[in-house]
């Protein structure tokens, strides 16, 4: 039997396809909702997995898609309204005594968020790690929730298309799919870092042009 092979599966692997096998196309929604709220848990592994579940004909590859993604948003809401309601210094308390997350992962993210913040909800929902996290700054500070919702949306529907459609053709190779995540992230980083780049130009550009017009003419 394969490694691949569902049977043979363990750990987060094994519990993410049994979930599936047993609920359906609802189980991948859960599995990456929870994912959502517990950064441990690797989307880039449960997201191949339900590909390869739909692949196995336990549901279609469209079920797939929309569980996943609605997972994905239903999750980033719950962290939003956390954050909203419980406030920064309470979240950060109970942060600290959760196991296997880093307090550290938490303040990057809020200062990705004030830096650049509609991209960060965009862009952050396709970066390990920060796209469960940065739900948390969005909600601390009030971001409009249709704004939030919407980018939320839009970055998780590309994130899990990408890795869900991944697993399903590679099938039984569905952990093949670990291996582009680094590169994958590397892009959106850079994508994001062009964005600013040529946001701050456009800025100084502006600058220059107001500077220009308001100097006194003879």
């Amino acid at each position: 039997m394969s490694a691949g092979d569902g049977e043979d599966l363990t750990g987060v692997a094994g519990w993410a396809v049994d979930l599936m096998e047993q609920l359906g196309a609802p189980g991948a929604g859960l599995a990456i909702a929870l994912e959502n709220l517990f950064p441990p848990l690797p989307s880039e592994i449960i997201l191949p997995l339900a590909g390869f579940t739909a692949s196995r004909g336990s549901f279609t590859l469209a079920e797939a898609i929309g569980w996943t993604v609605a997972g994905s948003v239903v999750g980033a809401v719950a962290l939003y309204v956390l954050g909203m309601v419980i406030g920064r210094d309470r979240l950060y308390w109970i942060w600290r005594h959760l196991p296997l997350v880093k307090v550290e992962d938490l303040e990057k993210t809020e200062r990705w968020f004030a830096r650049h913040g509609r991209k960060a909800v965009f862009f952050g929902r396709m970066i390990p790690i920060f796209r469960s996290l940065i739900s948390v700054p969005a909600g601390l500070e009030r971001m409009p929730f249709g704004q939030f919702l919407l980018l939320t949306l839009a970055g998780s529907t590309i994130w899990n298309v990408t890795f869900v459609v991944a697993g399903y053709q590679l099938g039984e190779q569905w952990h093949r799919v670990e291996g582009v995540v680094g590169v994958f992230q590397w892009v959106v980083i850079a994508a994001v870092l062009a964005g600013v780049c040529w946001y701050v130009l456009i800025r100084i550009r502006s600058s220059r042009t107001a500077l220009r017009e308001d100097r006194p003419r003879d």
